[in-house]
C-alpha cells in the first residue's frame, strides 16, 4: 500500500472516530467507531507499514501490567471459594 494511501485511510478513521462522538444515535456512532477500527485494522495489517507496526508494538509494550501481589490481599481462604451466597 502506498504511503498516501496509508495516509487516507488513516485520516479517514480519524474523521469516523471524531464524528462518532458528534453523533446523537449511539448505534450509528458505535457503527462508526467499529469502521474507524476496521479501517485501522486493514491499514496496519494489509499496508504492511513497519511504521505503524513499530508504534503499535511500542504502545503494546508500555501498557500496565498487573500487579501480582494486589491479587493475593484480596483472596479469601480456600473453603469460601466458589458459588457466592445470596
Amino acid at each position: 500500500m502506498p504511503w498516501w494511501s496509508t495516509l487516507v485511510c488513516l485520516l479517514l478513521a480519524a474523521q469516523l472516530w471524531a464524528s462518532s462522538y458528534r453523533n446523537r444515535d449511539d448505534v450509528i456512532g458505535l457503527l462508526e467507531k467499529i469502521l474507524a477500527c476496521t479501517l485501522a485494522l486493514v491499514v496496519l495489517f494489509v499496508g504492511h507499514n513497519i511504521l505503524l507496526e513499530l508504534v503499535g508494538l511500542v504502545v503494546a509494550l508500555s501498557l500496565p501490567i498487573a500487579r501480582r501481589e494486589s491479587s493475593s490481599l484480596t483472596t479469601t481462604p480456600a473453603k469460601h471459594q466458589g458459588w457466592m451466597r445470596f
